[in-house]
Formats: C-alpha cells, structure tokens, sequence
C-alpha cells in the first residue's frame, strides 16, 4: 500500500491529540494516563474491559472483592486503532476508476494514518471487521513496524456481512481504554454506530471516517439498471435518471442521520469520496478532534 509521495508530504502537518488520557509507555507527545508501579498514584478506578490484569490492585480486590485498577499521570504515547469494515458493500468501486474501491480507499486512509501516528511516536494498529471474524494487524511503533503494517494491510480481504455482538467483544478486548480508534466505513451496516456508541461509551476516543463514491454521491446513470446488494444479493430494478432525484435526497438523509446519530455519543464523522485525495479527509477529521 504505497503512499502518494504529495499526499506523504502534507501528511507532516497531521497530528494526533486524544481528548481523554493516553495510555502507554515512554515518551510521545501526548500528556497522559498510564497505569503501573514507580508513577505518581493519582486515583483508583473500576477495572473496564480492555485493561490489563496486571494493573488491578490485588490487594484492593482481596478487602474489596471487587476489581480496580491504580491510575497515575506520566507523558506517555497514544495508542491509536484503525478499525476497517471489511464486509462485502466495502469491494464496490466507480466504473471511472474499478481498481480503487472503497475498500481500497479505506486501506490507503488507514496506511496514511499509520505515517501520521509513527511521525509523532505513536502506537498503531489495525483490525478489519467481516463476518464472524476480525483480521488484525498487531500495534507497534517505528519504521519496521510501518513495513509489517503495511504489508498486513495488503493481505486484508473483504466479504461477507457486519459481524456479531462476539466480533464486538474480541475488538473490545483488543482495544485498550484510553486508545484512540479511527473507524472507517461506508456506514450501510446497523452495528457500525452500535459499535462506535460502545467504544465512545467506555473511554475510548472514537473518529468515524464514512467512505463514499463518487457514484453514490452524484447518482450520474441513465437508463436501466440493476441495483444489487452485495451482502444480501437482493436486487433493484430502476431506471436511472427517474430515480435520480428521489435517491440523492434519501441518500443525503441517511447520511445525516448517521452523522447525528454518532455526534450524540461525541464522535466525530467526517466523509471521503473516492476522487479526492486522501489526506484532506483526515485533515479535517484529526483537526476537529484538537
């Protein structure tokens, strides 16, 4: 997955900033939370999932009965997850361009943002979501790293239908509390808000990324065509230019919806379209998470 070298220029001037606590080890950029013997105790919390057992206070639970974990302030890097929706909807390309399909697109937003976060010293990692399964790429820093990433990224494969509540449970157990999770997606999929709602809800900072095409954007057919499902194979009849009209303002109403729907749980959505290079997207995504 190569990075256009214009678009790897401008992505110099990208940066993360979570808005909750980072946690981690050593030193990055970020002002942040990270839990351990030989730091500053701050506070005491209850044990959530995604923390590492070796944090909790046994001796806490053994008075207690009850799991929390030790919390104390350091500089710390940020742990950033790029989570890709790897079901069927996600292989669809425009006719002016088939070899760049969303899925594609969302692979390429994902190895830009690895660039941003390696840059300034930041753990990344990557999980595609499909089926009853998740494809991951492990998080780590530096150049080798970068290398592992992105060659993970081209054996990532899409198909099938959102996952299950178990998908769910493994990205939850994957992704610590405190990380930063990029979400990328068509957003066509009922879980995709139920998981962002759920991560945002237990201390992790959430972006969403919607991937559009140019073809969804603009409705340009003419004529007969048959409209198919990809995850369902139901099918659709229409004729192109009747229905343009009626399709660009249902379509505009969904996605409203869906920007609404995440903004009430303080995630961020901001949409990419298939013709625009890919940095500006997440120019606008990272600088409204400042």
């Amino acid at each position: 997955m190569l990075i256009p070298p214009e678009v790897r220029s401008r992505l110099r001037g990208l940066r993360f900033a979570n808005r909750l606590h980072a946690n981690g080890l050593g030193l990055g950029q970020h002002r942040g939370r990270s839990r351990g013997a030989g730091l500053e105790f701050e506070q005491y919390r209850a044990y959530e999932m995604g923390d590492e057992p070796r944090r909790i206070d046994w001796k806490l639970y053994s008075r207690s009965d009850r799991f929390f974990v030790r919390e104390a302030t350091r500089d710390s890097p940020l742990n950033v997850w790029v989570l890709l929706d790897a079901t069927a909807s996600m292989a669809q390309a425009d006719a002016a361009r088939p070899d760049y399909s969303k899925f594609t697109a969302a692979k390429l937003l994902a190895a830009c943002l690895a660039e941003v976060a390696l840059l300034q010293g930041d753990a990344i990692g990557v999980i595609g979501i499909t089926g009853d399964r998740v494809q991951l790429v492990p998080a780590g820093v530096g150049a080798r790293h970068r290398d592992r990433l992105l060659i993970g990224l081209e054996g990532l494969v899409c198909g099938g239908h959102w996952p299950g509540e178990a998908s769910f449970t493994q990205v939850q157990e994957r992704v610590a509390v405190d990380s930063l999770v990029v979400l990328i997606s068509d957003g066509f999929d009922e879980g995709l808000p139920v998981l962002a709602q759920n991560l945002a809800a237990t201390r992790r900072q959430v972006l969403s990324l919607g991937v559009v095409s140019c073809e969804e954007r603009d409705f340009f057919f003419a004529g007969g065509f048959i409209f198919r499902d990809p995850e369902t194979g139901a099918q659709c009849r229409v004729d192109g230019a009747a229905a343009r009209a009626d399709f660009l303002i249902r379509f505009a109403a969904a996605r409203r919806e869906l920007k609404d729907r995440l903004a009430q749980s303080g995630v961020p959505h901001v949409e990419y379209y298939l013709d625009e290079p890919p940095d500006v997207p997440l120019r606008r995504i990272l600088a409204g998470a400042e």
